[in-house]
């Protein structure tokens, strides 16, 4: 049986094909404790769906991490979207054209492989077994949209009556947590903060008690005051100018 981790529109292009095709399959969302209320009513409304929630919110991985989620330390994605599915087949949205980064995705992929594998049709035999065996051991991911454009999406849910979820109709391109630099950029983040206030003031606590951290253990951040500081500097372009300059102390750190 398949699991479709599921949110988005490409996550719902997913799902009515496999129901067209008549695979069996489970439907996932990975609660983020920093979706957008619509995209929490919206999961819910599907039928069947599963929401898996994490160990840890994001508000205690910024304590627990001691730095603002950044482009160059996405330790939110991997905690918090990215785990599940350990020995099912994995089906996904992934598509080519949503960054350069996935323009180097395949249509079939090995979870855990150091190098992941695309299937042919026509690969000799000791091709598959090497392939099969490979699957064997680790979880397989299918993205079968991979080659669409997002008007071959958008096109394909409409044909199916498929509105998706509501954030699309309020002027976003992607859907993600909420102050995610990854998803809407720098002037994204400012919307969207504008749009969800209280999550700005949610971002703020869980930066105090960062710092209240870090002082109990005996050091201080050069910088850093309070929340609000660190909050300031996440949303400047100096947090994006660090990651461009390769700076490795980018946490301004002193030791007392």
């Amino acid at each position: 049986m398949s699991r479709i981790v599921a949110v988005s529109k490409d996550s719902d292009c997913i799902r009515i094909l496999c129901e067209l095709a008549g695979v069996k399959h489970e439907l996932w969302h990975n609660h983020t404790t920093v979706d957008a209320p619509e995209t929490v009513y919206y999961v819910r409304s599907i039928p069947g769906i599963h929401i898996s929630y994490p160990e840890l919110s994001m508000w205690q991985l910024i304590v627990k991490k001691g730095i603002p989620p950044m482009r160059f330390a996405r330790y939110c994605c991997q905690e918090l979207k990215e785990h599940g599915g350990e020995g099912r087949f994995i089906v996904t949205g992934v598509r080519k054209s949503e960054s350069v980064k996935r323009a180097a995705r395949e249509l079939l992929e090995i979870q855990g492989s150091k190098k992941s594998r695309w299937a042919f049709i026509h690969d000799n035999d000791e091709t598959k077994i090497e392939l099969y065996n490979c699957i064997n051991k680790h979880s397989p991911i299918l993205n079968p949209i991979i080659d669409w454009y997002d008007d071959d999406v958008w096109d394909f849910l409409r044909y199916y009556d498929c509105k998706s979820n509501p954030l699309y109709q309020c002027g976003f391109k992607r859907i993600g947590c909420i102050g995610c630099p990854m998803a809407q950029g720098k002037r994204g983040q400012v919307w969207e903060f504008a749009r969800y206030p209280k999550y700005k003031q949610l971002y703020i606590r869980a930066f105090d008690r960062m710092i209240q951290k870090y002082e109990e253990s005996g050091r201080k951040y050069a910088k850093w005051t309070d929340g609000k500081s660190v909050f300031d500097w996440w949303m400047s372009e100096k947090s994006a100018d660090v990651e461009l300059d390769g700076q490795i102390n980018l946490w301004d750190l002193e030791t007392d």
